[in-house]
């Protein structure tokens, strides 16, 4: 087991990645400071791993909420369902949550302990690689609006983070490579040693190998927690973690929330990301051929969906947190590992990226 530590004073919290950490009592019995424990899972993971968290919280109070499995119930009305349970069993202002599942569990399960009662403890137990690299380390939760992904949402952190491998062995081809974009993003903004371990490493990712796996997941979370560290609210480089979601971000909105995953948007959107760094001059075209056969290799798509035009993605984009007083910032690339958040770039430029890919995708 390998244990990290996301650095924030009296809030710090570990990471521990390992193998067989569920049925590990030791490691969340610890950062449970009250005595009620509410578990929130879906029903894919649910009847997969939550027998072996129940008798990990033996002498608890506990209490469970099983959601549907999808982004499309990323919603206030899902949220309301665990307000609902936590109501009905009377838990009071000592109680923790856990997170036991992908992006959409951790996300609506911090909002619900960021603001139920004001504010409860909560752990995440993530079981999908994007999950364990990305989403469950940082604290930021929140749910989607019909307008805009992630636009309702607040700073919580978790007390800690178990990542346990073993529970990658039932996930599925298309959901490993939606974890993988976001491994590779770290590597694109501020770790080129990474990118070009991952590159000579993606076949034994894609195949599964645990050594791979264990190590992949290890540096993508130490970069976030080095970086959470250092801008926990997201005042500057912290930013640089959303290379792709705002590409990425329009077409899940546009596509419509489960259509396609979280890390297939990014995937596309650090596509489109790169094209834009090159016809910008800052790259390249040898570094954005990178880009794309990391991408290709790891399964993920290079377009956008068909139907998305240029006049739409600017539309959804144009709902973004990262827009500032009316202008569009975007994520671009310096070079491989170095990446800028920035609004200094033509919007001829951006729409021409945008035909292009739209053209292709049509």
């Amino acid at each position: 087991m390998k244990t990290l530590t996301v650095d924030l004073g009296k809030r710090s919290y570990p990471i521990y990645i390992g193998r067989g950490l569920l049925r590990q009592p030791e490691l969340l019995r610890p950062h449970i400071p009250g005595r009620q424990v509410m578990v929130v899972s879906n029903e894919v993971v649910a009847p997969l791993y939550l027998e072996p968290v129940r008798a990990a919280l033996e002498g608890f109070e506990t209490a469970e909420v099983i959601l549907p499995d999808g982004e499309q119930y990323k919603t206030l009305d899902t949220l309301n369902t665990i307000f609902d349970r936590l109501l009905e069993k009377r838990f009071n202002r000592t109680c923790t949550l856990v997170a036991l599942g992908g992006g959409v569990v951790g996300d609506i399960t911090g909002f619900a302990a960021a603001t139920y009662q004001r504010g409860v403890h909560f752990i995440q137990i993530p079981t999908t690689l994007l999950a364990q690299v990305d989403s469950s380390v940082g604290g930021k939760t929140g749910v989607n609006h019909p307008l805009g992904k992630n636009m309702i949402g607040a700073f919580h952190q978790p007390r800690a983070v178990l990542a346990d491998t073993d529970t990658l062995d039932t996930l599925d081809d298309r959901q490993l490579s939606a974890g993988l974009a976001e491994v590779i993003k770290y590597g694109l903004i501020r770790d080129a040693a990474f990118f070009d371990w991952l590159e000579r490493h993606t076949v034994d990712l894609m195949n599964r190998h645990p050594e791979a796996l264990a190590e992949a997941i290890e540096r993508s979370c130490r970069n976030k927690a080095e970086v959470v560290a250092a801008d926990e609210r997201e005042a500057g480089q912290r930013a640089l973690l959303n290379l792709g979601h705002t590409f990425g971000h329009a077409i899940e909105t546009g596509a419509g929330y489960g259509v396609w995953l979280h890390g297939e948007a990014v995937g596309a959107g650090m596509y489109m990301a790169a094209d834009l760094s090159r016809r910008l001059g800052w790259i390249g075209n040898d570094d954005q051929v990178r880009v794309g056969r990391i991408l290709e290799a790891s399964g993920l798509p290079l377009e956008p969906p068909r139907g998305m035009d240029p006049d739409r993605f600017l539309e959804l984009m144009a709902v973004d947190k990262k827009v500032l007083d009316g202008r569009i910032r975007l994520v671009l690339l310096k070079a491989i590992g170095e990446a800028v958040v920035t609004d200094q770039f033509d919007p001829a430029i951006l729409r021409a990226t945008l035909e292009s890919f739209c053209s292709a995708a049509a």
